[in-house]
């Protein structure tokens, strides 16, 4: 129960990386908020509030942040994980459909993580990024530039809000979630995505695992870092 007494706000939370991230802060001890976008949880599980929020909109980060400090006090550990995905060649890719994409992931951690950094003393910022946003990938330009945004936006939060609150990001790799299901991917996109040395989809508990790790005590000193969960995807 490293966790105990804290605060967390996981947005995205109420499915896949998301909803395993909740459930393992919640599980150290954490009382947790989640947000979401369109759908509620479809099962419930243990979160001290479920609430609907849009990340991209000022409006909605502010009063998702208002709720929270009302009900449980002002977050000490936020993780972005909102997102979505888009895969279409670059040249049938709207411009509709690349600032929607640039709106959730990117815009939406921004506002996520300049509301906590104007109401937390200290504490944890943990971005969900990918290892697209450090390969590129055919076909996922919206996507790709929007997580390697996420990781730079990382690096330069951790250098300003240090030493008070720490900033890491997660690229996960492929990752057993509805976002990699054949439905939401091409097969040519999900053939590529098992081409690792390890050869599988992760799990959502083995990224919610390094989540958990970065908000305790034992991360006291890693800010700044980005961190893959990726099956070996990338290499540095």
């Amino acid at each position: 129960m490293t966790l105990q007494g804290k605060v967390a706000l996981v947005t995205g939370g109420s499915r896949g990386i998301g909803r395993a991230i909740a459930e393992a802060l919640s599980a150290a001890g954490a009382s947790v908020a989640t947000c979401h976008a369109d759908d509620p949880p479809a099962v419930p599980f243990p979160v001290a509030l479920a609430l609907p929020a849009d990340v991209s909109s000022e409006v909605d980060v502010v009063c998702l942040f208002d709720r929270i400090e009302a009900e449980l006090g002002t977050p000490d550990i936020v993780v972005n994980n909102a997102g979505i995905l888009h895969e279409a060649p670059l040249a049938e890719t709207s411009v509709t459909d690349f600032d929607r994409v640039i709106a959730v992931n990117l815009r939406g951690s921004f506002l996520v993580a300049r509301e906590a950094a104007r109401r937390m003393e200290s504490g944890r910022i943990i971005n969900i990024a990918s290892d697209l946003g450090l390969l590129g990938r055919e076909n996922m330009a919206a996507y790709g530039a929007s997580k390697g945004g996420i990781i730079a936006l990382t690096r330069s939060m951790a250098r300003e809000l240090a030493p008070k609150i720490l900033v890491n990001a997660i690229a996960p790799g492929p990752i057993d979630t509805d976002m990699t299901s054949p439905g939401a991917m091409s097969p040519e996109a999900l053939a590529k995505d098992l081409d690792t040395p390890l050869a599988r989809f992760g799990r959502p508990g083995e990224v919610a695992a390094l989540a958990t790790f970065l908000a305790g005590p034992d991360a006291s000193f890693i800010t700044g870092q980005c961190y893959g969960v990726n099956g070996g995807s990338v290499m540095t």
